[in-house]
């Protein structure tokens, strides 16, 4: 469950409580004040992701977090207030200082274990690549050279080169 212990509203330390008439059935986290009523729902966070199309090859990006070799594509948080084609423009400008031409839908896919929700598109993009600080270095991939990974985005990675009729086939993390 959630690292969230203690409710917002007064304080008191959240319970665990399973209702079988709402919310599922779910065990969740909430006040035992029924006036506080606080929950928490614990939902995936929307994030987007973004095939960098420039150029003609595609931008993977290393992570200042990430050990060296480790590349995958350029992800973000949405923001409260922007649609899904502003947050990827959004995220690949601060990321990459790179313009966003246009942005496709490539797809919706779940990353349970970071609790997240990825919205995925394909975007093509000009300009001059400059990294943010998070970013250390990226590379410039022929389509055809991309390698999925089992997880997240890799799966993004692989319908977008199973649309385009390219081969693909999984590796077991991004950058490979």
């Amino acid at each position: 469950m959630s690292h969230y212990r203690y409710c917002p509203r007064c304080a008191k330390e959240l319970v665990e409580r399973t209702d079988p008439h709402h919310e599922g059935g779910r065990v969740r986290l909430a006040c035992p004040d029924p006036e506080a009523h606080y929950v928490h729902w614990d939902n995936p966070l929307p994030v987007v992701a973004a095939i960098v199309e420039y150029d003609g090859r595609v931008l993977l990006a290393r992570n200042a977090a990430w050990p060296e070799g480790r590349f995958a594509l350029i992800t973000g948080f949405l923001e409260n207030g922007e649609t899904p084609e502003e947050g990827i423009a959004r995220e690949v400008f601060e990321e990459t200082s790179l313009v966003v031409q246009s942005a496709e839908l490539v797809g919706v896919y779940e990353f349970i274990r970071k609790n997240e929700l990825i919205i995925a598109y394909h975007v093509k993009a000009s300009g001059t690549i400059t990294l943010s600080p998070e970013l250390l270095e990226y590379r410039l991939v022929e389509p055809a050279n991309l390698r999925p990974w089992r997880a997240g985005t890799g799966h993004a990675v692989a319908e977008w080169m199973r649309r385009r009729g390219l081969p693909y086939e999984y590796v077991d993390r991004p950058g490979q």
